[in-house]
């Protein structure tokens, strides 16, 4: 028997549960998990069933959901004995790239890492070493278009469901991101956008905070600001260096964005007006 998740986004309406219901008994379809939550604000339901059934129609399930959800409803339907494919991007730092990479061989992960990219070539052989394949494609005398361009040449030739930027410190021009929109995932500190630019622990420690933090999101055409998917802080105080605290930095952005590809890996994250929704 398949497991199935049915991923619906639609105006809110009264009933909606009972019918969504009724179609899966209708279909012989059992649910073993089911997660519903309603933005009053903006008058959306949101609703995330598992399902499970000898047997599946998914065009039969998909026309009768769509016969009686509102109009313009999304709605998704995924087989999970499918695993999600990830490709990681990179530049020099290890701590992100290495418990992606950790958890992956421990079985944690739940997807596959299809493959690592990076701008330099200094993480190849430790990637390589866990049977991952590895491309540098560098970004030395090339304009930022010029290196996306040949990124997403590569990425056209593998077979992925979401792109990780494991602590890649390039931006991305809007041409990117708008062809890979809601398949791109973050990790930055949370000093943004107070402390914008080179060395953020440092500018952090001259103003002595007593709180860091990071933030997983997904990536749009505003730098940092698109959808947060998960933030998670860590608090400090006066003993500690500028890199003590960028140490401390590290173990909170690692274990935001274990979380965060979590909750992607298991299609809890609704996207909406700039927010998300964890269902």
């Amino acid at each position: 028997m398949a497991i199935y998740r049915v991923l619906i986004k639609t105006k809110d309406k009264k009933g909606l549960v009972y019918k969504i219901s009724k179609i899966f008994s209708d279909m012989n379809l059992n649910i073993i998990s089911n997660s519903e939550f309603v933005s009053k604000e903006y008058e959306l339901f949101f609703m995330r069933s598992e399902i499970l059934g000898d047997t599946l129609n998914i065009e039969e399930l998909q026309s009768r959901l769509q016969n009686e959800l509102p109009n313009n409803s999304e709605i998704k339907i995924i087989d999970t004995s499918k695993r999600k494919k990830i490709v990681i991007l990179v530049t020099k730092e290890i701590h992100c790239l290495g418990d992606i990479l950790m958890r992956n061989v421990a079985n944690e992960l739940d997807a596959d890492i299809v493959e690592v990219i990076g701008n330099y070539n200094n993480l190849a052989k430790i990637v390589e070493n866990f049977d991952i394949p590895y491309t540098t494609i560098s970004h030395e005398n090339l304009n930022r278009e010029e290196h996306s361009n040949l990124i997403s040449e590569r990425l056209e030739k593998l077979d992925f469901d979401y792109i990780i930027l494991a602590k890649y410190m390039r931006i991305l021009p809007p041409s990117f991101v708008q062809k890979y929109t809601t398949n791109i995932i973050n990790i930055h500190h949370s000093f943004l956008p107070a402390f914008i630019g080179a060395n953020p622990y440092k500018q952090a420690f001259d103003r002595g905070v007593k709180i860091i933090g990071a933030t997983a999101h997904f990536v749009t055409n505003n730098l940092d600001e698109g959808p947060i998917i998960e933030q998670g802080v860590m608090n400090i105080n006066h003993t500690y260096s500028w890199k003590d605290m960028q140490k401390a930095g590290r173990d909170v952005e690692k274990m935001v964005l274990s979380k965060a590809l979590k909750l992607i890996i298991e299609d809890r994250v609704f996207i909406y007006q700039n927010r998300t929704a964890i269902i």
